[in-house]
């Protein structure tokens, strides 16, 4: 098969914390009822995600998604990919994410059967490769939750 022509990236993301994203990312979604993380900044050391929430979560709900993310992490889930074209992508996706400048073809990122999105970003191979999920810190300001966490080595 023809390598499809994608956009580039010019980022190298930590592997395990890029694919930790795509994990924090459907646990808010499930546990409540959010959308994707509105801003993320992610780094080997240390990393942050901000969520639009109507209220702050309660310290149990915080542990509750700990708990959810370590929980998928040990599924020992393969991460996958797939190249579409942006119109078999609409419906399915964010498109509103995507860059005016976007390929027709676009990239599908899949931790196992927990996530889906559209990804340009660098991932492991399989949820195994990622450690434990930290929550280092948790704030709440003006509908936004911001989460800081790490990535302990399994040892």
């Amino acid at each position: 098969m023809e390598q499809p022509i994608l956009n580039e990236h010019h980022k190298s993301e930590d592997r395990p914390m890029h694919t930790t994203e795509h994990i924090v990312n459907r646990t808010m979604i499930n546990l409540f009822d959010c959308g994707r993380s509105v801003e993320a900044h992610i780094e080997k050391k240390k990393s942050k995600m901000d969520f639009a929430l109507k209220e702050c979560p309660t310290d149990a709900q915080i542990q509750q998604i700990e708990d959810y993310v370590n929980e998928v992490i040990r599924r020992n889930l393969p991460v996958t990919m797939e190249f579409i074209t942006q119109e078999e992508a609409m419906g399915r996706f964010e498109m509103e994410r995507l860059p005016e400048n976007a390929s027709e073809t676009v990239r599908v990122v899949r931790v196992g059967d927990f996530d889906e999105c559209l990804c340009i970003g660098q991932h492991v191979e399989n949820t195994s490769e990622i450690g434990t999920f930290k929550i280092i810190s948790h704030s709440y300001e003006n509908g936004i939750l911001r989460i800081r966490f790490k990535l302990l080595k399994n040892e």
